[in-house]
């Protein structure tokens, strides 16, 4: 009997919890102990030490992800209070907490799991309990459009933070354009190119003949022209004309039959934008990635793709998951080759792909609160307000729950083992 009590306990905390979003007593919460707290305060530290031993870039992305978290909560928190809503914590992380305060009814502090952060607002649904004294302070009283200001406010937050990024990078280093030329950004030791003499920054005015002005096209020679076959190229290095010739070899990454030089040419430089400029093209930028947000994620939720990537029969890096270990690896990357620029606009997108990804009509994200919110819109009649029955929708609930961690563990996976 005391095993069924307690099974009822944990399913109705996962209910709570997970699905709506907490319950809250007006009691404030109890402060951590001594030993989570120095556990926890240790697992951040140690977190921030590792990161920094591989890559100072490591830290920086981290920083700017906790910085973003912190923000989108913030959206709630902030229209929330603006609405009339009781919100009652606001966490950086998750699990046992590390620190915490109390002002004005509000525990503000930090959890020991960093994979993330919350607001907790009362009443988010049927299933939580409130005092009598508290419901009208609740989510679930208030209107449908500020029901729906609160919910969507996070990700709302990404979409400010991305646009704001991208107009200081546009601004501070400049967008990245087509100038007309191609450059050699890489010249593989032990290729064709460093055999026949090509160098790091060398113009590519020429490949046999062909003026070539765009880094795509160079490419397309150099894949057309078949191993073994010698390659005229006419460049610039420091404003003087040479010619080189190399002997192309078989593309090693390549089944097909194609042609590999060794080189990373590229034809597009940062262009400095004056604040009129930035402010246009970098939210323009910005509706582009929220399109192809949408399409991306609509394909890395298909659970028949992302076993496709598990099995090896999909090899499609659009549809693949990924985690913030895979996003921390290429940070690094970015940040050794384009600096401050390409870390600020990898946060940029990052934030653009986590708000679209985030307003999916999916359970436990804010898309699902919204569908709840605009269902119980729609079937609300003539002045009388219809609740939507949470309980009914846990089965939903746990099979969205089942692909979010599917996607998660398959992702990080594939980040640590196949990366």
């Amino acid at each position: 009997m005391s095993n069924e009590v307690r099974t009822e306990s944990r399913l109705d905390r996962v209910r709570v919890e997970v699905v709506s979003g907490g319950t809250q007593s007006a009691e404030p919460a109890p402060q951590a102990s001594r030993t989570t707290m120095i556990v926890g305060a240790l697992a951040w530290l140690a977190l921030f030490v590792v990161l920094a031993f591989y890559s100072l870039w490591f830290v920086v992305f981290i920083l700017g992800l906790a910085i973003s978290i912190m923000l989108h909560e913030l959206g709630h928190f902030w229209t929330a209070r603006r609405s009339g809503m009781r919100a009652t914590q606001y966490f950086l992380g998750f699990g046992p907490r590390v620190w915490s305060t109390h002002r004005n009814g509000v525990e503000y502090g930090v959890r020991a799991i960093p994979l993330g952060g919350f607001v907790k607002i009362i009443g988010m649904t049927n299933i939580d309990e409130v005092a009598a004294d508290d419901e009208a302070f609740t989510y679930r009283q208030a209107s449908y459009p500020r029901r729906m200001w609160v919910i969507t406010a996070g990700s709302a937050m990404h979409m400010i933070i991305a646009v704001v990024l991208i107009v200081v990078v546009f601004m501070a280093w400049g967008r990245v354009e087509e100038v007309g030329k191609v450059t050699l950004a890489q010249v593989t030791a032990d290729s064709p190119a460093a055999a026949a003499g090509l160098q790091e920054g060398d113009v590519v005015v020429a490949a046999n003949g062909v003026q070539v002005s765009e880094a795509g096209a160079f490419r397309e020679i150099l894949s057309s022209t078949p191993p073994g076959q010698e390659l005229t190229l006419d460049v610039l290095r420091d404003g003087e004309p040479l010619t080189l010739a190399a002997t192309l070899i078989q593309n090693p990454t390549s089944e097909e039959v194609r042609g590999y030089l060794g080189v990373f040419p590229v034809s597009d430089e940062r262009v400095q934008q004056s604040f009129g400029e930035a402010i246009v093209n970098g939210p323009s930028d910005l509706v582009k990635g929220v399109g192809q947000a949408i399409v991306g994620v609509a394909k890395v939720i298909n659970p028949i793709s992302v076993f496709g990537h598990l099995t090896g029969t999909n090899d499609d890096p659009s549809s693949k998951p990924g985690t913030i270990v895979g996003a921390t690896k290429i940070s690094d990357d970015i940040g050794e080759f384009d600096g401050w620029a390409g870390m600020l606009s990898l946060l940029a997108g990052l934030n653009v792909s986590v708000g679209v990804f985030n307003m999916f009509p999916l359970m436990p994200l804010d898309g699902g609160h919204a569908a709840i919110a605009t269902y119980e819109r729609i079937r609300s009649r003539r002045g009388k307000r219809y609740y939507a029955d949470v309980n009914k929708l846990m089965p939903v609930a746990a099979l969205c729950i089942a692909l979010l961690a599917f996607m998660f563990l398959t992702g990080l996976y594939l980040d640590i083992a196949k990366s």
